[in-house]
C-alpha cells in the first residue's frame, strides 16, 4: 500500500456504533459538530463497510473531509474519492457451504429472517443469520438475542477452526466479517506513520476494532509508538469525547 504521510496525530475511526448507530444515519446534530471538528485535522475513517453504505450513514461531506477511507476492514482504500488499493477475496465453496448451515441451523425464529445473509464486499465475506435487509426493529432485536446466546462468536470459531487461513470477528449489530489472516482492521496501521488517535465501539476480542486496539498496543510497548485508543459504547459517547479535543 502506499505509505501515508507523517502528521502531527492522526484521528481513527470506526463508523458504524461509534459515530453513527448501527447501520443507521449520523445524527444531523452530530454530523454539522463532526464537518466542523474535522476541519485541519488528519481523519481516517476504517469500516467493515462499503463505500456506499458508508455515505448513506455518515453522508458525502463527511466521507469526502476525509484524508483517506479504509472500506471493508482496510480492503478496499479510497483517497480522494479514488479506490487506490483493494484485496481480492473471493467466497469458497467449502465456506458457503459451511454459512448456509449457520443459516439452516440457527437458532434464530426462521419467521423473523429477512434477505442478503451472505455478501461479498472487497476482500472480505460479511454473513448474517437475519439477514441485512431486516428492519430496525428486528435488528435490535437480534442484537439483544445475540448478546445473551453469543451465535455470532460461536460461529466466528467455527470458522477458524475450520479454515485456519481465516479470520472471523463480530460486526455491528448483526453480522460477522470474515477475510483472510491479516487482512483485518489492523492492516491499516501499516500505512499509518506518526502517533494515532483511535475511536471504536468492538474493541474487545472478537469485535472487528480489537485488531487495531491490539496493533497500537504492540507497538507502543514495542517501538513507544504515541497511540490513544477510545472505547466507546455509541456516538453520543464519541461526540463527548470529541469536544475535549
Amino acid at each position: 500500500m502506499i505509505k501515508f504521510r507523517d502528521y502531527t496525530m492522526i484521528y481513527l475511526f470506526d463508523i458504524d456504533g461509534t459515530l453513527t448507530p448501527s447501520r443507521l444515519r449520523i445524527d444531523p446534530e452530530f454530523e454539522q459538530f463532526f464537518l466542523q471538528w474535522m476541519k485541519d485535522k488528519d481523519v481516517i475513517f476504517v469500516t467493515g463497510s462499503d463505500k456506499e453504505k458508508t455515505i448513506e450513514q455518515v453522508g458525502e461531506k463527511i466521507w469526502t473531509s476525509a484524508s483517506r477511507i479504509y472500506q471493508s476492514c482496510g480492503n478496499a482504500v479510497y483517497q480522494g474519492n479514488q479506490l487506490i488499493h483493494k484485496n481480492q477475496f473471493d467466497l469458497d465453496p467449502e465456506l458457503k457451504r459451511l454459512l448456509n448451515t449457520f443459516l439452516a441451523t440457527s437458532d434464530w425464529p426462521k419467521e423473523d429472517r429477512y434477505d442478503n445473509h451472505i455478501e461479498e464486499r472487497i476482500g472480505l465475506i460479511n454473513y448474517s443469520t437475519i439477514g441485512r435487509s431486516c428492519p430496525q426493529r428486528a435488528r435490535e432485536a437480534y442484537a439483544v438475542w445475540d448478546k445473551e446466546f453469543e451465535e455470532r462468536k460461536m460461529f466466528c470459531k467455527i470458522i477458524e477452526d475450520t479454515f485456519p487461513a481465516l479470520e472471523a470477528t463480530v460486526g455491528g449489530q448483526i453480522s460477522i466479517d470474515i477475510y483472510p489472516k491479516g487482512q483485518n482492521k489492523g492492516q491499516v496501521l501499516n500505512d499509518l506513520i506518526g502517533p494515532i488517535t483511535f475511536f471504536g465501539d468492538k474493541c474487545e476480542p472478537g469485535g472487528n476494532d480489537y485488531p487495531i486496539v491490539y496493533e497500537l498496543e504492540r507497538q507502543f510497548e514495542e517501538n513507544n509508538r504515541q497511540c490513544v485508543v477510545h472505547r466507546v459504547k455509541d456516538y453520543k459517547d464519541t461526540w463527548n469525547i470529541l469536544k475535549t479535543y
